[in-house]
């Protein structure tokens, strides 16, 4: 697997080098947003790890140019870690962010599941299984320790969506539009009060969730398969 590495910092390119080298995949580097776009284009990578702010344009603009013509898994990296700028990017088709500083599992582990949804988008994969839930995407049922789960039409649709994008993070925004329509795409009270609803009937502990994880203030991701 080949990572492109965008990132003006020379120490974080080689603090990032040298741990995904250790883990078995291929590294190439690119120190401006021009650059990595170009990079991009020629190697075509696998996946790409890519710094928010570059000294010659903003990594949104990069992530744009590269989603014009590309569907490359992208992990962006930044000290940055306010809401809006988490928004801004996964609307703008980022699959995942990480807030500087972090350590090298967390990375790998955020690695593997891009990777992983990458691989599997566009193959069907019916039915997943997650400690003893069980959700059938075909025959849209879900099974918990071998017992029916009556979800609404809504909470499926939550469901559903989530787990077509498993272990990425998904914005209010975006899982509004995907189940209501455009026309509710500030209504973040509905995502909130429905997963609420969804997470009491398959959750061991819905207080402290363990399938339907919360990035505060931006959005929920259905946990990853490490």
């Amino acid at each position: 697997m080949l990572v492109l590495i965008i990132d003006d910092e020379e120490q974080m390119r080689r603090l990032l080098t040298i741990t995904l080298e250790a883990n078995n995949y291929r590294v190439a580097e690119a120190a401006t947003g021009k650059e990595g776009i170009t990079q991009a284009a020629m190697i075509r990578p696998d996946l790409i790890v890519l710094d928010m702010g570059l000294p010659d344009m903003e990594g949104v603009e990069v992530l744009r140019a590269v989603r014009s013509w590309s569907s490359v898994p992208v992990l962006v990296l930044s000290v940055r870690g306010s809401e809006r700028d988490k928004v801004t990017m996964l609307d703008a088709g980022a699959d995942d962010y990480v807030t500087k500083p972090f350590s090298p599992a967390e990375l790998l582990a955020r690695v593997r599941v891009a990777l992983r949804h990458a691989a599997t988008k566009g193959i069907e994969k019916p039915t997943l299984n997650v400690g003893d839930v069980e959700i059938d995407l075909v025959a849209r049922t879900v099974k918990k320790a071998g017992l029916i789960v009556k979800l609404t039409s809504t909470e499926y649709n939550i469901l559903s969506l989530l787990v077509r994008h498993e272990g990425r993070v998904l914005t209010y925004s975006q899982i509004l539009r995907e189940v209501w329509g455009n026309q509710y795409a500030d209504a973040t009270h509905y995502v909130h009060v429905h997963t609420a609803a969804l997470r009491r009937k398959i959750e061991d502990n819905p207080a402290r969730p363990s399938l339907i994880l919360t990035e505060s203030g931006v959005g929920y991701r259905f946990r990853g398969r490490e």
